[in-house]
């Protein structure tokens, strides 16, 4: 599959949604499977990643079914009701669910394979193999590394560890706190910055809350239950920014993105839009099962290139690569600094943005780290997603901005993510097409 986009002759214009939270959407199936009793989630996203969690359940031992297009309905079987699955249990293109997943399956007392895609297996997984191990869980991956992961069954409760995260990782943190379910006394975490708090807000949600003490994260286990949940599931910010980046950069663009969920902790692509000249208004702010969702009204607006502060960096990991389309169409110099873990994503992201901008006629460096992205005049051409989603959608937006036609190649995977997406874009009105 590739996309086509080509030279945008007016505003985009138009009132739309987005697809769930891919994030909270994971979260709600794990939670409501080892919950006691029905839990309902309305607005889950139906994409290929959410549905591989969903899958795994089902295989081990957990009814769910669809309610409507974006609704499930779980019977949770209890923390310690869950069966052992026939045949691995394959993650697809999701690091969230392989990372979380082992979390979960260290402390049950059978054993289980978890699998992944060409992409998924290239990903790192060392970071969640050590500390799991230190509380007492047996997993081995094919190489030390790299999934597929092996987890044996537990031969005696868990044991709670106290940690500091290496890296800022929301995923890292859901795969302990997740663990921490099931371990002998409280497990702490100590992170490098905040990362996104679905899991501790669903946690709360369902009964057993995470608390904060001289700066760590202590869940105390092991827990006895957990209760039942009823989840509205926001839309996705990281979804809504390709729309939103595409409404700031074509000239004339008024846009209203309805219903999208403004975690804190997922804000800083707003941030950082907001200090390089965008104009966006945040209305009717509002909780929706513990998670505040608002309206975001944008409109088109001349950018400069910022340094981005590094502290920003964990609020917007998902979000780099389209923040890389709006350095390219600003005026001046963008620098990221402190986003290493661009690299072992989908794909290296700041190989696969910094490569594709160059063909677009961008000036543009690699760092370690980030990069260097010097604002310029767009030209059409043909650039490779490499297989990444955001990478894919990033691309798309930028050209409606360019010169010419851009033609993004191996988009398959933006259906891991925002099913729909074409189709939404040209709802506002966007000379994009997908074939």
């Amino acid at each position: 599959m590739r996309i086509l986009s080509r030279p945008q002759k007016g505003g985009l214009r138009g009132r739309i949604g987005v697809p769930g939270d891919k994030s909270i959407s994971h979260r709600a199936v794990m939670l409501a499977a080892i919950a006691e009793g029905r839990s309902e989630i309305a607005g889950f996203l139906p994409a290929e990643d959410t549905l591989r969690t969903a899958a795994a359940f089902r295989a081990l031992g957990v009814p769910i079914r669809r309610l409507r297009e974006d609704g499930l309905a779980i019977e949770g079987v209890g923390l310690r009701g869950l069966l052992a699955p026939f045949a691995p249990l394959d993650c697809g293109n999701s690091g969230t669910a392989m990372r979380l997943l082992a979390g979960l399956l260290a402390g049950q007392p059978f054993a289980s394979t978890l699998v992944g895609d060409a992409s998924l297996s290239r990903r790192p997984m060392r970071r969640i193999i050590e500390p799991l191990s230190r509380m007492g869980a047996s997993i081995q991956a094919s190489d030390g590394e790299h999934p597929p992961l092996r987890i044996d069954a537990a031969r005696k409760p868990l044991g709670a560890i106290r940690y500091s995260l290496p890296v800022a990782s929301a995923q890292l943190k859901s795969c302990l706190l997740l663990a921490g379910l099931y371990a002998e006394g409280e497990t702490r975490i100590r992170e490098p910055h905040p990362t996104r708090d679905h899991t501790e807000r669903m946690l709360a949600a369902a009964g057993w809350p995470v608390h904060e003490e001289d700066g760590e994260l202590v869940l105390r286990g092991p827990c006895p239950r957990l209760e039942a949940l009823q989840v509205a599931v926001p839309g996705d910010f990281s979804s809504a920014a390709f729309p939103l980046v595409a409404a700031l950069l074509v000239e004339g663009s008024q846009v209203e993105l309805v219903d999208v969920g403004l975690n804190p902790r997922r804000l800083g692509l707003l941030r950082v839009l907001e200090a390089m000249g965008a104009r966006i208004t945040i209305e009717r702010e509002r909780l929706c099962a513990g998670e505040p969702v608002g309206d975001l009204r944008i409109e088109s607006a001349k950018l400069r290139g910022i340094q981005i502060p590094p502290e920003w960096v964990s609020d917007m990991i998902d979000e780099f690569p389209i923040l890389f389309v709006a350095a390219a169409a600003a005026e001046g110099e963008t620098v990221v600094r402190g986003a290493g873990e661009l690299r072992v994503k989908e794909s290296d992201r700041i190989a696969v943005m910094v490569r594709g901008l160059r063909i677009l006629g961008i000036e543009a460096e690699e760092l370690s780290d980030g990069a260097i992205i010097r604002g310029g005049r767009l030209r059409g051409g043909v650039v490779e997603s490499a297989g990444d989603h955001r990478c894919a959608m990033a691309f798309a937006v930028a050209g409606l901005v360019a010169e010419e036609e851009v033609v993004v190649l191996d988009c398959e995977n933006v259906a891991t993510s925002f099913p729909g997406f074409v189709a939404r874009m040209q709802a506002l009105g966007a000379t994009m097409q997908a074939g």
